[in-house]
């Protein structure tokens, strides 16, 4: 389905106070005697599409000039598509378009219930209406609408030739668009390298490891709190099992009062079953009591105020420290930062070389685009002047007409 206006609402332009313009399908003839507003409706028209806005045409007494279209369109064709890539809305096939000019000259335009640049009217223009008056027909000087109707003429014949062009044209766009940024951005891409490196260069030195901060702050806790931690145990130990240096006024053991009260059960366990399980258990609360004795008196031992170590287990929590606050929360994000960081200089090392590769690119696609750019430009000739009678165009005063011919064909 075509798009095709089919209401438009004139206020205040011109001689026009206030008049609706009804559009049936197919062919419209606006009559009227002169100055009953028929240049105003036109005028109208070229507003409602992005005309440039002339405060001047503001009818006398009026605020404003308000044009307002309703257009009839396909809700799934290339027009609805560009009014919702704009934000605006199309209801069951009907497309609002407002515009309005102040005596001041502002002017604001409105695209399916949204607000929209001017100049969005006019490209929305191209696919929907083309004013005609005298003087008036602008379409055909544009060189894209030249060509465009050309190649409609020349049909099968340019398909080919016109895809292979368009195919190596994209490519040679985006080519040189690469190498324009790794040529103009060069500067900040060595800054970028030589940060990358040096950051490289901290993490290297360091070298951490997965984890290693957490042992690390482990073991500083063990190292600065040494004697206080093998007092503790021995205290424990001591509690457990006893002191034998102590002498007979030694407090009563953990291991030995468990063992009175294991022997107190068990002289009257026969009298009552119940105090046979409870004997078992107090059996096996003095194992695990002198289990846990003799782990402490191993880790009494294993500690060891080394201050050397300490110094040691500080200066390397400082050294990761240091690379964590500056690459990530820990030692593994840390990792994984130079990983990121070693591919990315690789890439920016090569650009010299991506630079060669996309230079030799371009220079093929540049003389290929020529090629491709002659046979679209013989297809095109040889179709505007099929048929064409040079003699006959001549003598009928066609010398324009050839020289519209020749632009179309080398456009």
């Amino acid at each position: 389905m075509r798009p095709r206006v089919e209401e438009v609402r004139i206020q205040g332009l011109g001689v026009i106070d206030e008049a609706v313009l009804v559009l049936s399908p197919g062919f419209t003839v606006v009559t009227g005697e002169t100055g009953a507003g028929k240049t105003m409706v036109v005028t109208g028209l070229g507003l409602l599409f992005g005309g440039r806005a002339d405060p001047a045409r503001v009818r006398p007494g009026s605020e404003r000039a308000t044009i307002e279209g309703t257009l009839i369109v396909d809700p799934a064709g290339r027009v609805a598509q560009q009014v919702q890539d704009v934000g605006g809305e199309v209801e069951d096939g009907e497309l609002i378009i407002s515009r309005t000019v102040s005596v001041e000259g502002r002017s604001r335009a409105w695209l399916g219930g949204r607000t929209v640049p001017v100049g969005t009217l006019t490209y929305l223009a191209e696919d929907l209406v083309a004013v005609h008056g005298q003087m008036d027909q602008q379409r055909l000087l544009q060189p894209g609408r030249q060509r465009a109707a050309l190649d409609r003429y020349a049909g099968e014949e340019l398909v080919k030739p016109l895809r292979a062009y368009g195919q190596a044209y994209k490519r040679h766009r985006k080519i040189a668009e690469q190498l324009a940024e790794l040529t103009t951005r060069a500067r900040e891409r060595v800054q970028e390298a030589d940060q990358l490196r040096f950051g490289l260069g901290e993490i290297e030195r360091v070298d951490p490891k997965a984890g290693e901060e957490t042992e690390l702050r482990e073991e500083e806790e063990r190292l600065s709190h040494a004697d206080s931690l093998r007092s503790a145990a021995e205290t424990a130990h001591r509690a457990l099992l006893g002191d034998p240096m102590s002498g007979e006024q030694a407090m009563p053991d953990a291991i030995a009062l468990v063992g009175e009260a294991r022997t107190a059960v068990e002289a009257v366990r026969d009298f009552d079953p119940a105090l046979a399980g409870i004997a078992e258990r107090l059996a096996e609360a003095g194992y695990l009591i002198s289990d846990v004795a003799t782990e402490l008196a191993a880790y009494a031992e294993s500690i060891d105020a080394d201050p050397g170590r300490l110094a040691a287990v500080q200066e390397r929590r400082a050294a990761l420290i240091h690379v964590i606050r500056r690459y990530g929360q820990d030692t593994a994000e840390v990792l994984a930062w130079a990983t990121r960081a070693a591919a990315r200089v690789a890439e920016l090392d090569g650009d010299d070389d991506r630079i060669g590769e996309l230079t030799r690119e371009h220079e093929e696609l540049t003389g290929r685009l020529t090629e491709l750019a002659a046979d679209l430009t013989r297809v095109r000739y040889d179709t505007a002047f099929k048929g064409f009678d040079l003699g006959r165009a001549t003598a009928l005063g066609g010398l324009w007409m050839l020289l519209l011919l020749v632009l179309v064909a080398v456009y």
